[in-house]
C-alpha cells in the first residue's frame, strides 16, 4: 500500500494573513473616513451661529448722564420684600424703586392705583428666579416686563422708565 503523503497547509496559511491585512486595511481606511468627517463637520457647523431670540430686556431705555431730556413726574415705590423661585433655598430680593411718568395726570393715576401697581410688581417679582435676578441681563429684562405690565394698568398716562433705587437678591 501507498501511504499518503500528508498535505501542507501553505494555502490555507497565506489566505490567513491576506486576510488579517484586508481587516487591517479597511480598519485604516474607516478611521480616516469618520477622522475626516469628524474635521470637515466641526469646521462647516462652526461658523454657524444659532440666531437667538431677541430679549426684550435689551430694549430697556438707559438713560444717559448727559442728557438734556425733559425729566416727568417721579413716584417712589417704597421697599418691598419678596420670595422668589428656587431649587435649593429659599431666597428673597429686597428692591425699591422709582417710576418716571409721562406727565402729571399718570402720576394722580399712579398714586390712586398704588395697590394694583404694588400687586402686579410683587407677582412679576415673586416669578422670577433667584440665577435671572443675578445678572445685569435679567434685571433689565424685569424692567422691560415691570413697564409694559405697569402701562397697560394705567389709563391717562404712561411709565417712561423704570429706576431701581435699591435691589438685593439673596
Amino acid at each position: 500500500m501507498a501511504e499518503k503523503a500528508p498535505k501542507t497547509n501553505e494555502a490555507p496559511a497565506e489566505s490567513g494573513s491576506s486576510k488579517k491585512k484586508l481587516f487591517i486595511i479597511i480598519g485604516a481606511v474607516a478611521l480616516l473616513v469618520l477622522i475626516g468627517g469628524g474635521v470637515a463637520g466641526y469646521f462647516l457647523l462652526k461658523n454657524d451661529p444659532k440666531p437667538e431670540e431677541e430679549d426684550p430686556g435689551l430694549e430697556v431705555p438707559v438713560p444717559e448722564i448727559n442728557q438734556q431730556a425733559e425729566i416727568g413726574p417721579m413716584v417712589d415705590i417704597n421697599e418691598f420684600i419678596v420670595n422668589i423661585i428656587s431649587e435649593e433655598n429659599s431666597h428673597y430680593v429686597k428692591a425699591a424703586l422709582t417710576l418716571e411718568l409721562s406727565d402729571e395726570l399718570a402720576k394722580e393715576e399712579l398714586v390712586k392705583r398704588m395697590p394694583q401697581v404694588r400687586d402686579a410688581i410683587l407677582l412679576l417679582v415673586g416669578n422670577k428666579t433667584f440665577d435671572e435676578l443675578q445678572d445685569l441681563q435679567g434685571k433689565k429684562q424685569l424692567k422691560a416686563e415691570l413697564l409694559s405690565k405697569l402701562n397697560a394698568i394705567l389709563q391717562t398716562g404712561q411709565v417712561r422708565s423704570i429706576y431701581f433705587t435699591d435691589f438685593v437678591v439673596q
